[in-house]
């Protein structure tokens, strides 16, 4: 929780009501420089919509960070899965001693969910993270924008869409920002922050105080297709697959040559089926529209497996086969 009061900025932890460390305090405070330090600003409740992988993650690091979150998704069944993740993985934190029972009773105690949309009415930052699709995008909006509080920042998790164009189908252009945290959140320190062309200076500070009392690192990237992170990474992915396509080694070679030669944690195709091959393709499909290059035309290979629905290790197959004890390459 965020606070301004009589001009000095208390960080706040839920959990215990201390003010954080020297560092994160001189972080937080430079985040809120350009603001009104006479009025209060706080965030207390974060919605999250989609309870798919990067929604319950998000959820997951909002509530162990002190925050009341709304985890919201049309499908009951993907909030059961969601929850699950969650548990799953602070379960897994504990047995590494990166949080406590305690820390872990405290978050999930914060989660509520709910598949009405009009659980997140009183949310002050709502995150969308559905699909990567803009058009499943834009009738989130339309659905939800209705319904928030006037003052509600709300932020996207696109991993590649233009702010600028997904602000352009809300009521609040200004409040809308990009937010794009990296997969498994848990585990992963970055987040782009993107603005889009409206996007206020008061809703940038707010969304990047968010982001540091989440204890993330912030990477400021332009509204281009893809930002920076998948800018790079997804045409190596997309090469890789090339590679595979012209027979120039197979799925174990390629992944062996890159985490051997390259120093990579994995090889790119295992990579790819982690992100999910689905999403793989659209990113590589907003590169190659909105930038207009044949070099990030997606290879046909992937399209191949994409329209199979071999995506990955959601499906338990993609361009290897998860179904047995050992993941077993597909080619």
């Amino acid at each position: 929780m965020l606070i301004f009061h009589s001009g000095v900025l208390a960080v706040l932890c839920k959990n215990c009501d201390v003010c954080c460390n020297e560092n994160v305090k001189a972080r937080l405070t430079d985040a809120f420089k350009n603001l009104d330090l006479t009025m209060v600003v706080e965030v207390k409740k974060v919605g999250v919509i989609g309870a798919g992988q990067m929604g319950s993650g998000i959820a997951h690091v909002s509530a162990l960070a002190g925050y009341d979150v709304v985890l919201h998704d049309i499908d009951q069944d993907r909030i059961d899965r969601g929850l699950a993740s969650i548990n799953g993985n602070m379960a897994r934190q504990i047995s590494k001693g990166t949080i406590t029972e305690e820390d872990r009773d405290l978050a999930l105690t914060r989660i509520k969910t709910s598949e009405n949309v009009n659980s997140l009415s009183d949310a002050d930052l709502v995150v969308e993270a559905v699909s990567e699709n803009e058009q499943i995008k834009r009738k989130v909006y339309q659905s939800v924008c209705p319904i928030l509080k006037p003052e509600a920042i709300l932020g996207t998790n696109t991993s590649s869409i233009s702010i600028t164009r997904l602000a352009s189908a809300t009521d609040r252009p200004e409040k809308f920002i990009g937010i794009h945290f990296m997969n498994p959140v848990p585990l992963m320190e970055l987040v782009e922050l993107v603005r889009g062309i409206a996007t206020s200076d008061e809703t940038f500070e707010l969304s990047r105080g968010f982001t540091l009392g989440l204890h993330k690192t912030i990477a400021v990237s332009e509204d281009f297709p893809a930002f920076m992170v998948n800018r790079i990474l997804l045409p190596m992915i997309n090469e890789a697959i090339y590679t595979l396509y012209e027979g120039v080694g197979s799925v174990e070679a390629i992944d062996t040559a890159m985490r051997l030669g390259a120093n990579h944690p994995m090889g790119p195709l295992q990579l790819a089926d982690f992100i999910g091959l689905d999403i793989c393709l659209s990113i590589m499909q907003v590169l190659y529209e909105g930038l207009a290059d044949s070099k990030y035309r997606p290879c046909p290979l992937l399209v191949k497996y994409v329209e199979a629905g071999w995506l990955g290790r959601k499906t338990q197959r993609g361009f290897y086969d998860y179904r047995g004890e050992v993941p077993v390459p597909t080619r």
